[in-house]
């Protein structure tokens, strides 16, 4: 199964993707975790020693050499062999394995760069793993959506948290969603203190969210001390069992 997570800025989606990978783990499941966010946190919200993690998108000069990309020149391989970059780059610690692309860089000024082009290829190829659960932490927002990074994936989880800016960015990166044919789609509300937060989503939304995922202080002060979200013993309410059973039920 493979799953990417999206919203926008600030609503939570690292944690609710870790707390995820967690409970993914508990059930016996191969948990691949990307962390594809240009501000990569998914290290320390797993609890893996971020020095020991390479960002792929630091390795340009290997990039460019993959894309067969000449300076000055717009075109590059359609087919760049990414295969062993996959296994280079991989850290695996406390029972997950762990890629972090981090921020892409431009080449020659132009939005279709050979280190984008080569990361697309390495994700759609790691992506097609059928033997693990695959989780995908995308940067905030709706560009991923536009390069079409998540091309393949089974379910994308958008997470909205009860303000009205969150929901108009879920709503507009469910259409994008919607235009590139991902199959599942689902809200899931974070940082629920009461029902009138249910009820605000609802109506925003015009549809309720898979789960919810409640605006707990544990996972709070676990943030600020900078320790590991799966740590917290905290059960959220069953959220992420819960999440984990509705996305296994809907494949």
């Amino acid at each position: 199964m493979k799953i990417a997570i999206s919203g926008k800025g600030g609503v939570g989606k690292t944690t609710i993707m870790a707390l995820l990978a967690r409970e993914f783990k508990r059930r016996g499941k191969n948990v691949l975790v990307i962390d594809a966010d240009p501000s990569p946190h998914m290290a320390q919200t797993l609890g893996i020693r971020p020095e020991g993690v390479t960002p792929i998108a630091e390795m340009t000069r290997i990039l460019a050499e993959r894309a067969e990309k000449t300076p000055g020149s717009p075109f590059y391989q359609l087919n760049p062999q990414v295969n062993d970059l996959l296994q280079e780059f991989l850290l695996e610690e406390n029972g997950y394995k762990l890629m972090v692309l981090g921020a892409i860089q431009k080449a020659d000024g132009g939005c279709a760069c050979p280190e984008s082009h080569v990361l697309r290829k390495m994700l759609k190829t790691m992506l097609l793993a059928a033997d693990e659960v695959v989780l995908l932490d995308m940067e905030a927002g709706v560009e991923h959506l536009g390069r079409g990074t998540v091309a393949g994936v089974d379910h994308l989880l958008i997470v909205v948290i009860p303000s009205s800016s969150s929901i108009r960015t879920a709503l507009k990166i469910k259409k994008l969603a919607d235009e590139v044919r991902i199959p599942r789609i689902w809200f899931v509300g974070n940082l629920i203190q009461d029902e009138s937060d249910r009820a605000f989503l609802v109506q925003g939304l015009g549809v309720e969210p898979i789960a919810w995922f409640p605006d707990a202080q544990a996972i709070r002060g676990a943030e600020r001390r900078e320790e590991a979200v799966v740590t917290v013993a905290d059960p959220l309410d069953n959220a992420p069992a819960i999440l984990a059973e509705r996305l296994t039920a809907a494949c």
